[in-house]
């Protein structure tokens, strides 16, 4: 019987199936997180953009685990082993680790020591051990001595190894210790010796030790950046006896006698200690990176949105000034609109400390160009370029402010700024971002990778695939919350819009080139590759400024137009 997606997410995430089942719907049609949350709020019970990802994030990861669970259990029934129980459990979890726990026993093996000890014919005697029915242990092995079993001892210790194996792969076993390991273990970090001046930037890990259902995301990232550089040693540590000791519980009978029960608790010993626990305390580690990364990556993506966020300038002249030293600072000037009027390059910082000339030539640029206001990037030479400015008399009222340039570099180098100053310097352009991010921050930053405008300290140690699936989701929040202008919009900035994409932005920046400003949306159905799923999904967002329907620069969707009207 096939899983009901809407009713597990519906549980998972507190909402009615009846909403969820709506949005997958929506989802598997084609529509975007945007177009729904803003156009099809009367099928979703108006859920907004977060409830909505959630909901095609939860399904997808259901998508995998159902890909899973069919490959588990194709391997299952190719081994012969499939029985109906088996059948059933497989298809009721929900739990990843639980279909790893069923699939365990029947992965490929590789050489071990109990597949050593199977090939010996050791197997029945383990089996003879694991029913605990008899009373002298070393009698029954007697009988399978010969060959390369030496004596009885090496019989007893080749059917423990089986019985260790068992023991790690026991469901029960492994549930057992995960459920320890999630409540009682605790992530200790220590410098390693002789690292100490290395370490500098860890020293809160010198000799760190905490319950790890208590560590940060944070503290955890930064150990583990720690180990990666070779500096500090982490390790997750736990009451190994306590384990062993409800580990022997579970499997020594009570009736068992005590030879046999002495042999078994060794055999469970050594399997946890050598099997069990190391996969365990992978799979938990993993866990909590999954944690730390899900907690990180979210305060990331909130910094992009705060970035993205800031008002623009409005209808300003803007001088944006990238510093520098030896190499100079870098200046360009645009217009309203973002257009380059000029650039130039000043030394007014040390080591030429040309402060009279780079003076003259600012003043020249604010007083002919009519520059309204000043943005000044924020990294090497900053503070000593914002000294030299707020000595100056300029010709005309001039605000000046600091800009971020983290990523502006990048966008220097770009396809993108190749593509729109192919004659200008590459270091000319980061003048350019610069005085662009102050006019409109969204519309230039979406030009760079989100990755690369700086987003958090620990943005390179967490998963890059769900960084840069975050990121993406909130560069594409932000552009159609505020729309776009379809007659000025860049093809990268276009590209965020609900439906559209790179190869459409493209076509429809050349169309705009070919044929004049669009006067109306309808207009956009006469793009090439623009169909009317597209359309729908892309027009409320698209906005026609001056055109000749009003409602073109609103954010109404072209299909309540009638609406409006009547």
């Amino acid at each position: 019987m096939p899983l009901d997606i809407a009713e597990i997410i519906g549980k998972r995430l507190n909402l009615p199936r009846k909403q969820v089942a709506s949005t997958l719907r929506l989802l598997d049609d084609g529509a975007t997180i945007p177009f729904i949350a803003r156009y099809r709020k009367e099928m979703t019970g108006s859920l907004d953009e977060v409830a909505l990802n959630n909901i095609r994030t939860q399904a997808e990861e259901l998508e995998e685990l159902e890909k899973r669970k069919e490959f588990v259990a194709d391997a299952i029934e190719k081994s012969g082993a499939m029985t109906d129980d088996l059948m059933i459990r497989l298809a009721a979890t929900l739990d990843p680790a639980e279909v790893e726990d069923i699939y365990l026993p029947f992965k490929p093996r590789r050489r071990t020591r109990a597949e050593a000890a199977r090939q010996f014919g050791l197997e029945p005697l383990a089996k003879q051990i694991m029913s605990q029915r008899m009373g002298d242990v070393v009698s029954v092995a007697t009988r399978f001595v010969g060959g390369d079993i030496a004596d009885a001892d090496a019989a007893i210790a080749g059917a423990s190894d089986i019985i260790a194996e068992w023991v790690s792969e026991n469901e029960k076993a492994r549930m057992l210790v995960r459920q320890r390991f999630a409540r009682n273990a605790t992530i200790n970090a220590r410098v390693i010796r002789g690292k100490e001046a290395d370490a500098v930037n860890y020293q809160n890990y010198y000799n760190f030790s905490k319950s790890l259902r208590l560590c940060g995301s944070h503290n955890y990232l930064a150990m583990r950046r720690g180990e990666e550089e070779g500096l500090l040693r982490v390790s997750i540590t736990i009451d190994d006896d306590e384990i062993i000791e409800r580990l022997g519980r579970l499997f020594v009978k009570s009736f068992c006698a005590a030879p046999v029960a002495e042999v078994i608790r060794q055999a469970v010993a050594d399997g946890y200690r050598r099997l069990l626990k190391s996969a365990i305390e992978n799979e938990v580690a993993a866990l909590t990176k999954k944690r730390a990364d899900d907690a990180a990556i979210s305060i990331f993506a909130e910094n992009v949105r705060h970035l993205l966020m800031e008002p623009p300038l409005g209808r300003k002249r803007v001088m944006g000034i990238d510093p520098g030293f030896k190499s100079g600072c870098k200046v360009a000037c645009i217009d309203e609109q973002g257009a380059l009027l000029a650039t130039e390059t000043i030394y007014p910082c040390a080591p030429v400390g040309d402060v009279y000339r780079a003076a003259d030539t600012l003043c020249m640029l604010v007083g002919r160009l009519g520059i309204d206001v000043i943005a000044v990037g924020d990294g090497t030479a900053s503070r000593e370029t914002m000294t030299f400015l707020s000595d100056i008399t300029f010709p005309r009222n001039v605000a000046i402010q600091t800009v971020s340039e983290r990523g502006a570099s990048v966008y220097s180098a770009s396809d993108c700024a190749r593509r729109e100053f192919p004659q200008l310097d590459v270091t000319l352009r980061g003048a350019v971002s610069i005085a662009r991010r102050l006019l409109d921050p969204l519309a230039e930053l979406v030009k760079i990778d989100p990755k690369s405008i700086g987003v958090g300290q620990y943005q390179h140690d967490v998963n890059q695939a769900g960084l840069k699936r975050a990121l993406d989701f909130t560069v594409e929040s932000c552009v159609n919350a505020v729309g776009v202008d379809v007659n000025t919009a860049s093809p990268e900035l276009l590209a965020q819009v609900s439906g559209i994409g790179n190869a459409l932005s493209n076509y429809i920046v050349e169309y705009r080139t070919a044929n004049g400003q669009f006067r109306r949306r309808e207009q956009l159905l006469e793009v090439p590759r623009m169909g009317r799923k597209a359309y729908e999904q892309c027009a409320a967002f698209l906005r026609i400024n001056g055109g000749d329907n009003p409602l073109d620069s609103t954010g109404v969707h072209p299909e309540s137009y009638p609406v409006v009207a009547r």
